[in-house]
């Protein structure tokens, strides 16, 4: 017997030590985000044991505003899994996208296209419904779990060791969680990829010289599909999360202040920059504001011994394609794939998982950036020549895309999706 399958059952109650709790486990996650609450369900249909740490509450985990567009395979997962029944009632089935310039607005079909669409359905109400199946199966789901510290992460393979996390529960017990891997799930700013010794991960960076800043509107959405919209005053987007609530973006500087924007001037601005002929702008109350700050972020590696990264612990893209929550659940969807070839005896998954990630990822890194450059209006470096050129330049691109149907073609490949990577 191995040491992975001699530990396969965690010890709940644990045994004492003169330092605390130890208990055991097969697959520590780390991190309540989608990914990490994804990943459980998974693993957990496999038979394979397993425990997520989340450092915040259930509240904050529950209350996190972010993305709202799935690709079909993503769709598809969920679906695989039995985890869509929430996504079947509220998403909203989109079968393109509209390009916006000058006033122009031109429908990319995806579905005529590639066959293939996109769902919108936020983030939270995929957390919420996450969290309410790992709560009705009774899992190893800890929030409040607070100073966690993966150890022994570089013992891969060796003499039959294996990694551990020490962590504070809610009631203040401090426990040593020995596992056969774990996984950061944790995001840009968690522990897990800090954890990796020095030298051994590079990152490749970009910080973008504007921002979002996004609105939930109690109001019907104004279009069937989402609109992104390039401006001389800059980006603009009317995105939505029902049939009942808009969400909406603009484009502003980063250090910009969100007291500036009172909900007047962002109305105002919004139907400038969407505004089309015959075609109207609902309004309505705002009920949450913020200003977003846009990066591109990639690691040079998702694994280092027992530790692998999923997500934003690994990656970051900025949201003009739709790309982060997707790229997370197809992380996901790879390394649990690999995680069940393991236990069945064949490691060759986990030893190619980073590569086939990150392959993947720098491709949507990629359509990201693409999509990113052709629709924000660049900040002048002191002269107008330069920002009228970028600016004519841009609008060429779009009169590109919206003209040819190759062009077309590409742009909804990329949009609805790259495959997900088989792991073997």
């Amino acid at each position: 017997m191995t040491s992975d399958e001699s530990h396969g059952q965690s010890t709940e109650a644990g045994e004492s030590t003169a330092t605390g709790v130890r208990q055991s486990t097969q697959v520590a996650i780390i991190g309540a985000g989608p990914a990490g609450l994804l990943l459980g369900h998974i693993l957990g249909q496999a038979g394979i044991d397993y425990r997520i740490l989340e450092a915040r509450d259930k509240d904050y985990v529950l209350g996190r505003i972010r993305a709202g567009v799935l690709e079909q395979d993503s769709v598809d997962l969920l679906g695989k899994y039995g985890l869509d029944a929430d996504l079947k009632t509220n998403g909203l089935t989109h079968h393109g996208i509209y390009l916006q310039h000058e006033g122009e607005r031109h429908h990319i079909d995806f579905a005529e296209l590639t066959g293939r669409t996109v769902t919108v359905y936020g983030q939270q109400a995929l957390v919420h419904h996450l969290v309410a199946e790992h709560e009705r199966l009774g899992s190893q789901l800890i929030f409040e779990a607070t100073d966690v510290q993966p150890t022994k992460i570089e013992s891969a393979q060796i003499d039959g060791e294996r990694a551990s996390v020490a962590y504070t529960a809610p009631n203040g017990e401090r426990i040593t969680l020995d596992c056969d891997y774990i996984i950061g799930a944790d995001g840009y700013h968690g522990v897990c990829r800090r954890t990796f010794p020095e030298g051994t991960l590079e990152v490749a960076e970009r910080v973008y010289d504007f921002a979002w800043l996004g609105i939930l509107a109690d109001v019907a959405p104004s279009t069937d599909d989402l609109i992104y919209a390039l401006h001389r005053d800059g980006f603009a987007m009317h995105s939505m999360r029902s049939t009942t609530v808009s969400r909406l973006y603009l484009q502003v500087s980063p250090d910009d202040d969100i007291a500036n924007w009172s909900d007047e001037r962002i109305w105002e601005a919004l139907q400038t920059r969407l505004g089309t002929e015959g075609w109207t702008l609902t309004e309505g109350p705002i009920t949450e504001k913020s200003i977003l700050p846009m990066r591109s972020f990639v690691v040079s590696t998702l694994n280092y011994g027992r530790l692998y990264l999923v997500g934003d612990a690994g990656h970051i893209v900025p949201p003009t394609g739709a790309k982060g929550l997707n790229s997370a659940i197809a992380d996901v969807a790879l390394l649990a794939e690999a995680l069940q070839a393991h236990y069945a005896g064949d490691d060759t998954g986990l030893e190619q998982y980073s590569d086939k990630a990150l392959d993947r990822q720098w491709k949507v890194q990629h359509f990201s950036q693409w999509m990113t450059d052709m629709l924000h209006v660049h900040p002048a470096d002191g002269s107008a020549e330069q920002s009228a050129f970028d600016f004519q330049r841009q609008l060429g691109q779009i009169r590109y895309v919206t003209s040819s149907h190759a062009a077309q073609v590409s742009l909804a490949e990329q949009y609805a999706g790259l495959p997900f990577v088989d792991a073997r």
